[in-house]
């Protein structure tokens, strides 16, 4: 009852339901890859989730058409970053920020060409909108690193030997952020994966990545995902108690 409890729980928000469809999405891209090529006989039923898996993948894309005000909102209230500390980080998270606000409006339009709303270039802007995510991947991956980097050099600094002057609570939170930075770059390391291979031919690996690979790279990058959202709640209980 309490993971039934648990699970109802985070399909209340509209971020629970898409780590749920995204990771549902992928885990089947994944099986029904695999089966695909395992021969006829099973063919047909690997073929039935990479439909399942397509039909996922184009709900969270109509979802998105509603994520434009959240992230406007995101970004105004970000701005220029001045309340963080490192210039690295700030210049990082205001671009990444940028290229995210970008990425919405493209595959919308890219949504709104493949539905014969809009008469343009569908190809074009996936294409266009891919290449931004692609571009807040990276910037996510060395704003982490970085992070990571400058952590562990407070760490192992003079001072942060001296007790008195590093309280427990203090090295035990960087520790935490160290590991929670570091999951964050592989899930985006999937993800760019991913990325690339969508991107179009002839770039790096654009298009040669196999259906089960595409689904095991983007299960992956979803149970990082699941497993930060629950590190955060657990967190978040533990304050609030």
């Amino acid at each position: 009852m309490a993971a039934l409890s648990g699970l109802a729980s985070a399909l209340e928000s509209y971020r629970g339901r898409d780590r749920l469809i995204r990771t549902l999405g992928y885990c089947c891209q994944l099986v029904g890859g695999v089966l695909v090529g395992q021969g006829p006989a099973r063919a047909d039923v690997g073929a039935r989730l990479l439909a399942v898996s397509s039909q996922l993948s184009g709900c969270r894309t109509t979802l998105r058409l509603f994520d434009d005000a959240a992230m406007l909102l995101y970004t105004r209230q970000y701005g220029l970053g001045a309340e963080e500390e490192d210039t690295l980080v700030r210049c990082v998270s205001v671009l990444g920020n940028l290229a995210d606000q970008l990425y919405y409006p493209c595959e919308h339009i890219a949504w709104a060409a493949d539905a014969r709303i809009l008469h343009v270039d569908s190809a074009r802007w996936w294409a266009l909108s891919t290449a931004l995510w692609g571009l807040s991947l990276l910037l996510g991956i060395a704003r982490s690193l970085w992070v990571v980097l400058k952590l562990r050099q407070q760490l192992r600094s003079p001072a942060a030997a001296v007790s008195s002057q590093r309280p427990r609570s203090t090295r035990a939170a960087a520790e935490a952020r160290i590991q929670s930075e570091l999951v964050t770059v592989l899930s985006n390391l999937a993800d760019l994966a991913n990325a690339v291979h969508w991107l179009p031919p002839g770039f790096l690996w654009a298009g040669r990545f196999p259906p089960w690979l595409v689904g095991l790279l983007g299960t992956i990058s979803s149970l990082l995902g699941v497993f930060q959202a629950a590190r955060a709640s657990g967190r978040a209980g533990k304050a609030a108690s």
